[in-house]
């Protein structure tokens, strides 16, 4: 894996500083954010791109696929994968982004309305469009498999890894480079979530604003960053002596079919997506120790997703045996960039027995009532982890990890 996001620029240096309930949060750098409602985000730190991508290379990108590249850079590293021309076209990529080049947009747009249409950079659109986050890893590594990627919101990072693991398991490829990447800290993006009234406002205290299941929630906190998995047909892994991290064992699915924002009430749509996951895993309730919530400080979503919860694991959530916590109380909400880094963290949390906690948890919500790991991190033994994702429009997917025993 690769994971890139405002607590750290490696899996390595994030997962140490999850542990630690490091916040991302701090003001705003990335452009002058003094007139707007919210004034900081979870933004990537000390990042240059150029360790990851040739200048001239560089120039031709957006931010979300400089981050994408520097995920899929360290993801392949660990993996020691080598593609060479006979099994590249078994190998693919399947990367999600929920906005894409939101920075060139604005930015092409600028020189527009400055100098005219002769001013637009003839790289605008393939440094803008979601699926060149993709298109550029395949290039870089010469993965000629299926070649795609996801634009479904907030979950768009954990479907385009749901999807690689039924293309793997469909055989129309041994390996997957797959996950999400996501840089929407820009004016246009940060004003227009601000306009929703879905941010935080706390920017007073950055560090204290993401603070899921907790009474004093106001909204959610960009992030932005990337996280990339390399899926491997298991047969296939052991060939070549990977070294196996985890195993993907079950992928769920749902549409809310209720409102373009709000989640479907009762957590309809995530009850159902979390067992869709759970059948196909072919596992109990019971079964899942740990759950990586969606979970982004909202009022309304992280009461309907403790709902849903209890909905799908019943006495095994409410009497408090199973652990759920939200990450993203320290990265932020990395939008289509979640499910990727979340998968990530979720199979982290299952290597080293360690359940990473939901930072500035200090009043719960009487109607969030689970165990959510409040501020410290947790020593726990865990077979299966499942990590949630849902997004505007009521897309939701859920996937199911194991730790990897021989």
């Amino acid at each position: 894996m690769g994971l890139i996001c405002g607590v750290g620029n490696t899996a390595p240096e994030v997962w140490k500083n999850l542990l630690a309930g490091k916040s991302g949060m701090a003001p705003i750098t990335h452009f002058d954010a003094g007139a707007f409602a919210c004034t900081f985000a979870a933004e990537v730190k000390g990042f240059d791109p150029l360790n990851f991508v040739e200048k001239k290379e560089a120039r031709k990108m957006g931010r979300f696929i400089h981050l994408a590249m520097a995920a899929a850079a360290e993801a392949m590293e660990q993996s020691k994968l080598q593609v060479s021309d006979d099994i590249a076209p078994r190998v693919g990529v399947h990367i999600g982004s929920g906005i894409g080049g939101f920075d060139i947009i604005e930015r092409e747009h600028s020189n527009l309305l400055e100098g005219g249409p002769r001013k637009i950079s003839p790289f605008f659109i393939p440094a803008a469009i979601v699926n060149l986050a993709a298109g550029h890893v395949s290039i870089r590594y010469n993965a000629k498999g299926p070649n795609e990627a996801t634009c479904t919101a907030c979950t768009s990072g954990a479907h385009a890894v749901g999807d690689a693991f039924k293309i793997i398991q469909r055989d129309d490829a041994d390996v997957m480079i797959c996950g999400g990447t996501e840089a929407a800290i820009t004016p246009m993006g940060v004003g227009g979530f601000a306009a929703m009234r879905a941010l935080s406002t706390r920017n007073d205290a950055p560090e204290k604003a993401s603070r899921p299941w907790d009474r004093d929630r106001d909204g959610f906190i960009i992030g932005e960053g990337a996280g990339i998995l390399i899926l491997e047909e298991l047969e296939y892994a052991k060939r070549r002596g990977a070294a196996v991290l985890a195993e993907v064992v079950g992928y769920g699915m749902s549409g809310d079919a209720n409102h373009i924002t709000q989640p479907a009430p009762e957590g309809e749509g995530g009850y159902r997506v979390m067992m869709a996951a759970l059948r196909d895993a072919k596992l109990k309730p019971e079964d899942i120790g740990y759950v990586n919530a969606h979970g982004t400080s909202t009022p309304l979503g992280d009461k309907l997703e403790s709902i849903a919860i209890k909905r799908a694991f019943g006495e095994h959530a409410t009497s408090k045996k199973l652990a759920v916590s939200s990450t993203k109380s320290m990265t932020g909400h990395l939008l289509g960039g979640a499910g990727g880094l979340e998968a990530g963290i979720t199979l982290l949390a299952l290597q080293d027995q360690i359940i990473p906690p939901t930072t500035n948890l200090e009043n719960q919500d009487p109607e969030c009532d689970l165990d959510y790991v409040p501020n410290v991190a947790r020593k726990a033994p865990l077979t299966y982890a499942l990590s949630n994702s849902f997004g505007f429009g009521g897309t939701n997917g859920s996937l199911i990890f194991k730790r990897w025993e021989e």
